[in-house]
């Protein structure tokens, strides 16, 4: 088969909806498919990088639009035509396309898939649903969810939120983010050793990996761990992540006065990433908005317990992994705070439980499977 990844985002982006694209990309290759990407360049800052599957076309992200061309949709009607042309070049042998995420790269990609008569499978991470409005008189995201061959959710409440939402179809299911094997448990003297390469001097570690965003919630975590400081003082925070928030992030630690326990990483690559993880005691995730967090699994996968907001996404982790990931209100700093000071004193890591919901849920030769059947469903539909 040859395979053609639609999607707004590739790696060093660190978003989900960048990471799979090129995993999946992977997997079909090493299955023996042909595979090729229409991308936008990154958008998180780094070089762009091309992915090990196969070649990309990138499409330059739309900046500066006049106000006038945007209200009349001009440059959308030239953007997509420029995204057609592009098609036609890159994908004009394809066996399927899979769209992920949404926008008028998706949107121009369905179109076109429609128009010629090649099947595609849409991927959706979360705000695609979480913020869906259905638009009249035409609703291009709509119609790409419904023109898809098949449809796979992040999560099984992003799933059950679509179909409350009216967007109930046939060929819905749910295929969780895979987690790299360079996620793992380590023994105690490979995680001390990782700490000292990393700086931490402290003798506990929490950590947090996401965009520097409102939706992040990392003021309240920062709130959090200044009463953490209160209580014991052997412990650091590192937030790794880049964003517009950074500024005023670190005046809040400031105003706080845990500026020297706090640790902005900046955008760290995934196998530092995996040295945090498998370094920290606890793992953090205070987002206000999460259909299914997959730093926290990956957290979770190097034997750290996560501590998470009760964002749909928290949710549903805590029911596949029970005690492993405790539960606060979104925007209480005060009960964060207290669920990782528990944490912290515990000293506990994942069980043999987690472990094995991981290997089975997770890991990335169960997910190939999944898309590799899933592909071959709608290849000899």
């Amino acid at each position: 088969m040859q395979i053609v990844h639609i999607t707004p985002h590739l790696p060093p982006d660190q978003a989900a909806n960048a990471i799979l694209p090129a995993q999946a990309g992977e997997w079909s290759k090493a299955r023996g498919h042909e595979v090729r990407y229409l991308a936008h360049p990154p958008a998180q800052g780094g070089g762009v990088v091309v992915p090990a599957a196969g070649p990309v076309e990138w499409v330059p992200r739309r900046e500066g639009v006049p106000a006038l061309s945007r209200l009349l949709r001009i440059d959308a009607v030239q953007r997509t035509q420029h995204i057609s042309s592009l098609l036609d070049r890159v994908a004009g042998q394809a066996t399927l396309l899979h769209l992920h995420s949404n926008g008028l790269l998706v949107e121009a990609a369905a179109r076109w898939a429609t128009r010629h008569r090649v099947p595609y499978v849409l991927t959706l991470y979360g705000t695609e649903i979480w913020h869906y409005r259905k638009k009249w008189p035409v609703d291009f995201f709509t119609r790409a969810y419904q023109g898809a061959a098949a449809v796979t959710f992040y999560s099984q409440g992003l799933m059950a939120r679509a179909v409350e939402l009216g967007l109930d179809r046939s060929n819905l299911s749910v295929v969780y983010p895979a987690v790299p094997e360079m996620f793992a448990v380590r023994d105690q003297a490979t995680r001390h050793a990782w700490r000292d390469a990393l700086g931490i001097r402290e003798a506990r570690l929490i950590v947090n990996v996401k965009r520097l965003h409102e939706l992040a919630g990392q003021t309240y975590l920062i709130e959090a761990f200044a009463k953490v400081r209160q209580a014991r003082q052997d412990v650091r925070l590192v937030i790794c992540g880049t964003g517009s928030l950074r500024e005023s992030l670190e005046s809040q630690a400031a105003a706080l006065g845990i500026t020297d326990a706090v640790t902005f990483a900046g955008l760290v690559s995934n196998d530092q990433v995996a040295r945090y993880t498998a370094a920290a005691d606890v793992f953090a995730l205070p987002s206000l908005l999460e259909a299914l967090p997959t730093v926290a699994v990956e957290a979770l996968t190097s034997g750290a317990p996560v501590v998470s907001a009760d964002h749909p996404g928290g949710l549903e982790l805590q029911e596949i992994f029970g005690a492993d990931v405790a539960v606060v209100p979104r925007k209480d700093a005060g009960r964060l705070a207290t669920a990782l000071l528990d944490a912290l004193a515990s000293g506990r890591r994942t069980s043999p439980t987690t472990d094995e919901a991981l290997a089975r849920l997770f890991r990335p030769g169960a997910i190939a499977t999944q898309y590799e059947a899933l592909y071959q469903g709608v290849a000899t539909r």
